[in-house]
């Protein structure tokens, strides 16, 4: 241990006067001289601040460029379809509340720096679909709305700080009740998708960020379930990392509890996402069979057989998305009875 310490000590001593100057602001004049000048390991205090700096610019960095793939989609298709300006704004209109409140509260940049790098490309991909929807009026509203915003939130004389701790929990509230449609609907479908069925497909999605580029139904649909199930665990790794930043840099109730209450909410998709994609597939499916026979027998849609032995639990099934074309299951009996 010495010996490296010898040997990193010329180094760390003499770093270029931009990297020293970093390094001293992310740090403080203090943690510098002690895990850089003395390299001293010990101090306890100060790795975990180290720690906390580099996860914090390491989302920073990955939320930098986390949007631009639906970006760049918008702009070699030039349709706005599937695309929500509604969900969008809002997400963004949070995103700057929470800037606001940060600012005004003198945090760490690299605490909070993702939620305006997020909120830019948000802005970005909405402009593009007013743009390609025709709506350049509606655009313009857009950023004049997000501007005034800021503009008023930033402002203590304007927006006090109880007002504005306030706006800030509703903020965190409009994130955190995001997941629970996400929750609600895996919970009623009994799974998250065709995961267990196209093993290779899912194997291809995880090595490519790309789908096929003729994608049948069957790929769709597992790259899209993959994407999603990657999504879910980056927010629960994201929110994770947010609570121990905030504990070591931030001292603020509003923030931990709202970083608490993401990673909950997240930790149980994840969980579900286990759960029904390690579950037999048969439990799955009969799960899911239940469900819908309950579901039709509410709906007065079961009955008798017809002439060719379909039945109305059958159709009620294929029609909800339970029973797949050219899946597999027990077709209508066409055997005679009596």
């Amino acid at each position: 241990m010495d010996t490296l310490r010898t040997t990193l000590l010329p180094i760390t001593q003499n770093l270029p006067t931009p990297l020293d100057n970093l390094a001293v602001t992310l740090l403080g004049p203090n943690c510098h001289q002690s895990l850089l000048h003395d390299l001293d390991l010990s101090n306890t205090a100060c790795l975990k601040l180290a720690l906390s700096k580099a996860l914090g610019l390491g989302i920073i960095t990955a939320s930098s460029i986390v949007k631009l793939p639906q970006i760049f989609k918008l702009l070699s298709s030039r349709s706005p379809s599937g695309i929500s300006t509604l969900a969008y704004g809002l997400e963004t209109l949070s995103y700057v509340v929470t800037l606001s409140y940060n600012l005004r509260k003198g945090f760490p940049f690299s605490t909070y720096g993702e939620t305006a790098l997020i909120a830019a490309q948000n802005v970005v991909i909405a402009l593009l679909v007013f743009r390609f929807q025709g709506r350049e009026a509606l655009a313009a509203a857009f950023v004049a709305v997000l501007a005034g915003v800021a503009g008023v939130l930033g402002v203590e004389g304007v927006v006090p700080e109880k007002e504005l701790g306030w706006a800030q929990g509703a903020a965190g509230l409009l994130g955190v009740a995001s997941k629970v449609p996400q929750i609600v609907t895996v919970w009623r479908e009994g799974g998250t998708g065709q995961l267990s069925a196209f093993a290779v497909g899912l194997l291809l999605s995880l090595l490519s960020h790309h789908p096929p580029s003729s994608p049948s139904r069957a790929h769709r649909e597992t790259y899209t379930n993959v994407r999603y199930q990657r999504q879910v665990f980056n927010y629960l790794l994201g929110s994770l990392t947010r609570i121990f930043t905030t504990l070591q840099e931030v001292d603020d109730p509003l923030i931990l509890y709202g970083f608490i209450a993401g990673f909950v909410l997240n930790a149980v998709l994840a969980a579900q996402m286990l759960y029904y994609w390690n579950a037999p597939a048969s439990n799955t499916a009969a799960g899911a069979k239940g469900k819908g026979r309950r579901a039709n027998q509410k709906m007065g849609l079961e009955g008798k057989a017809d002439e060719r032995g379909g039945s109305a639990v059958g159709q009620g099934a294929f029609s909800s998305g339970l029973v797949t074309p050219g899946g597999k299951g027990k077709g209508p009996s066409t055997r005679r009875r009596g």
